[in-house]
This record gives C-alpha cells, sequence and structure tokens, in this order.
C-alpha cells in the first residue's frame, strides 16, 4: 500500500504533516511522491486566506484526477479548510472520501481504513466521527458538534521530517487565545495547549542528535507559550532550558504576538549565544484606530517603544514583521500613517498581505470594507517601499561578518554556495551567495564576509 502527501501553508501544518507520515510509516504503508503511483492521497490543506483555500482546493482537485488515471482509491482532505467546510467539501467534491479535522492527525489510520471500507468519513477532535456507504450528499449525514479539542504531538510520536537535516521545526503549542477581528485560526485550531518543557526539550535534544543545526521554533502564538500549563507565559523558562542541551545549533523563535514579549525574553535572546538574534513580531498595522478595530491590545506608542528596547539590548538583531492593507475602514489617513511607520522603522524583513475576508470573523460584517483595487494599490505600494528598504539594509551589511549555515550549491556555478545566517528565516527570507566556495558541504556552518548587498539576498566570500 502507498500513499502520497501534498502539504499547504504554514510551518505548523507542516509538523502536522511529518507526524501523519510517521503514523502511515509505522503501520506498513510506503510513501511516495509520485502521485500516480499512490492508493491514498492525503492534502494537507490551508484555509488562512482566500489565496491560501483556492491553492487546497486546487491541489484537491487536480489528485482527484489519479482516481481514474492512476491507482487512487482514497483521498483524504486533512488540516483547516477540511476543519472549517468539512460537509461543504465532500458535497461539492464527490471524489473525496474523508475529511480529517487539525485536531484528529492522531486518527489518520482509522480515516484510511475506513475509506478503504467504500466509506465516506469525517473525523473531528478525538470524539465525532461520521461516516456514510452510499449517501450522495453529505449533508443528509447526522448531525454534530465542532469539536474544539486541540491535539498536539509529543517526542515519542512518530514523525518523518521532510525538512533538509539541517533544520527543523518544533511546535511547542497548538492553537490560540488571540480573537484578532481579521483571523479565523482560533474557531480552527481551537484554544491555546502548551507541551510540557521537558517533552520539548527530549524533542530538540534527539534532533540535535540526529546533526539538525537550526531549531525553529513554533506556535501560533510563541510568546504566550506555556500560560495554560504554568499560569504565565514561559518561553524565557522554556529557552534556557533548551540552551542547556549540547551540541553546535541555532534556536530560531518565529510567531511571536507583541503583547507577551517581555525583558526578561528580550534578556534571554541577548545574553544566549545558540538563540538566533532575530524577532518575528506580526504588527499587523500601524495606526491605533485600526489596531482596536483588528482587536489588537497594541497602539502604535507601545509598538513603537517594544522595537526600540529590542533594538537597544539586542545589538545586531534583525527584526521581521506582517502587516495588512485594506482592512474595513482603512481610510487614506489610516494607510499613510502605516506607510510613514514602516519608512521610519525600517524593519529588516516585511511581509503584506491584501485584508482577505473570512465568514465568521468579526470584520467579515463590519462596515466599510475597502475594494480590492484599492487594497491591491496599497499592497503595491508599500512593496516598492519595502524594495528600497530591503536593499538600503542589505548594502549596509557590505564588510560584516557572519556564520552561515549551507543549504545548497548553485545549480550553474559550482563553485557557488548558497545558505543563511542568523538574520534570515528558512523558506521566507533571502538567501546569501558565497562565491568561490567549492568546497562547503550542506549543513556546514562556516564565516564569511558580506561583499555586496541587493533587494532580497547577499554576496559574500568566505574568511
Amino acid at each position: 500500500m502507498k500513499a502520497g502527501f501534498v502539504s499547504l501553508g504554514c510551518a505548523k501544518n507542516l509538523v502536522d504533516t511529518e507526524v501523519m507520515l510517521g503514523i502511515m510509516q509505522s503501520h506498513g504503508i510506503e510513501l511516495t511522491a509520485d502521485p500516480a503511483e499512490a492508493d491514498i492521497l492525503i492534502v494537507n490543506t490551508c484555509a488562512f486566506i482566500a489565496s491560501a483555500k483556492e491553492e487546497s482546493i486546487t491541489t484537491i482537485l487536480n489528485l482527484a484526477d489519479y482516481k481514474e488515471a492512476g491507482r487512487c482509491r482514497s483521498l483524504i482532505i486533512a488540516g483547516c479548510l477540511g476543519q472549517r467546510y468539512r460537509k461543504e467539501l465532500l458535497d461539492e467534491i464527490p471524489e473525496a472520501d474523508a475529511i480529517i479535522g487539525t485536531g484528529a492527525w492522531n486518527r489518520i489510520m482509522e480515516a484510511i481504513e475506513q475509506t478503504l471500507r467504500g466509506r465516506r468519513v469525517i473525523i473531528i477532535g478525538d470524539k465525532e466521527i461520521i461516516y456514510s456507504k452510499n449517501t450522495p450528499k453529505v449533508s443528509d449525514m447526522q448531525t454534530y458538534k465542532n469539536s474544539e479539542d486541540g491535539l498536539i504531538y509529543n517526542a515519542d510520536t512518530p514523525r518523518i521530517r521532510t525538512t533538509p537535516d539541517y533544520t527543523a521545526y518544533v511546535k511547542i503549542a497548538e492553537g490560540c487565545n488571540n480573537r484578532c477581528a481579521f483571523c479565523s485560526i482560533p474557531m480552527i485550531r481551537g484554544k491555546q495547549i502548551s507541551r510540557p518543557i521537558e517533552d520539548i526539550c527530549a524533542e530538540v535534544k534527539n534532533l540535535v542528535l540526529q546533526g539538525v543545526k537550526e531549531i525553529n521554533l513554533i506556535a501560533q502564538d510563541t510568546t504566550n507559550y506555556g500560560h495554560d500549563l504554568y499560569k504565565v507565559p514561559s518561553l524565557s523558562r522554556l529557552l534556557k532550558e533548551l540552551v542547556k542541551i549540547d551540541g553546535d545549533f541555532w534556536i530560531r523563535i518565529l510567531y511571536c504576538y507583541p503583547r507577551y514579549f517581555t525583558d526578561e525574553l528580550i534578556d534571554v535572546i541577548a545574553k544566549e549565544p545558540k538563540i538566533c538574534k532575530y524577532v518575528d513580531l506580526p504588527l499587523q498595522h500601524a495606526h491605533n484606530d485600526i489596531l482596536k478595530r483588528m482587536h489588537r491590545p497594541d497602539t502604535r506608542e507601545s509598538i513603537e517603544a517594544l522595537l526600540d528596547k529590542i533594538r537597544a539590548r539586542i545589538p545586531g538583531v534583525a527584526i521581521r514583521s506582517t502587516f495588512i492593507v485594506g482592512f474595513p475602514g482603512e481610510t487614506e489617513e489610516e494607510f499613510q500613517t502605516l506607510k510613514e511607520f514602516i519608512q521610519t522603522q525600517k524593519l529588516d524583513h516585511v511581509g503584506v498581505f491584501a485584508f482577505s475576508r473570512e465568514e465568521d470573523t468579526a470584520a467579515y460584517d463590519m462596515p466599510n470594507q475597502i475594494e480590492e483595487e484599492v487594497a491591491q494599490e496599497r499592497y503595491h505600494e508599500l512593496m516598492s517601499i519595502l524594495s528600497l528598504i530591503s536593499q538600503e539594509i542589505n548594502e549596509s551589511l557590505v564588510g560584516k561578518e557572519f556564520d552561515i549555515l549551507i543549504e545548497g550549491r548553485d545549480e550553474e556555478e559550482s563553485d557557488i554556495a548558497a545558505g543563511r545566517s542568523y538574520r534570515e528565516a528558512p523558506e521566507i527570507d533571502g538567501q546569501i551567495y558565497i562565491e568561490g566556495d567549492s568546497k562547503s558541504q550542506v549543513g556546514d556552518i562556516v564565516k564569511v564576509k558580506i561583499t555586496a548587498g541587493f533587494v532580497y539576498d547577499l554576496v559574500a566570500m568566505r574568511i
């Protein structure tokens, strides 16, 4: 029995994919990268914004063709899209055989076994399963409650990493307690549940023994890690334990909600050499009225104070953020405030998104929805400004020295290696190209001097 798997969306979703792969392999299922060879095809979907939902649907429909063109006997929709639109998906996509929710990845074998018996199934959380052999409309199936029971893997859960050998994602918590007006994640993933510190340390220790050089800590809200277990946000406490693990490796922290970015956390990042001086701080906007309508607890003043503090106490820190344009009611004046903030702060890495209207969120029914054309104009205007800022920052790095984690080689020039420093997160930031380097191997950490800076990437030489 062979299975093919497509994972979409964020790194948090990828971890769910990896543990499902591990469970399937532990039950004797062979994994294949060729969908034409697969008896079972699984898509782990994303439903964060409209474009992600469209990509998920397109991928499902493309794989559905293998019901006729290949060996596929079971097509399973996992992840956020399935959790959110389970009945509609099975109604609209008759080739799909099962929905498995975000909190039910540990029941992947149950879904496989049921569908291979000819049943269409929906499995949500750890309680609900409904199925039918021949009902043409899933909406005719019995009704059930949406389960918000969270589920997160542990250090002993079977897992097949799909990232390169030198880097890994470690999910420290699942779900989110914040209720930002634009975000559907709390409805999909439920409330935050954190893994115990001891369990995370056990996983990281094992990864380092396997040769992993970069540990990327992820959650919906990493800075609120441990609040449910230890009654206070405990990311700094976790980091203090992780840096005690023997080995030559980096720790990178992603998805840091600004509310709980404490002085203690700043000090730990500044002091510990194993922790990347990289802060991923999604801010979303810079005008106080917009932040209030977004249900964000921050103000422009508190954000600026936090950025000043981080920069003053973490020398050389690289700061990444994301912003939304076209939020309901965003006036030209409010957009100009965001624009001025970005020009003033000159953050190292920035992502911009046009507002995506998501049903069942507070922003969905807000008055004064912004036309898509206006949102796109604002998006492109910010991206143009950001490209100039990025080039300015990268040019300022010329002459500086960094340790680089080697990721590969130029396909056409064998003496050019490519990698990242602490300043660049995997998959989302730029790369550093090292000229005249024919010796470095993937996974090596080498010291370089920057010789040129461009909009997104850097050029360097080994020293």
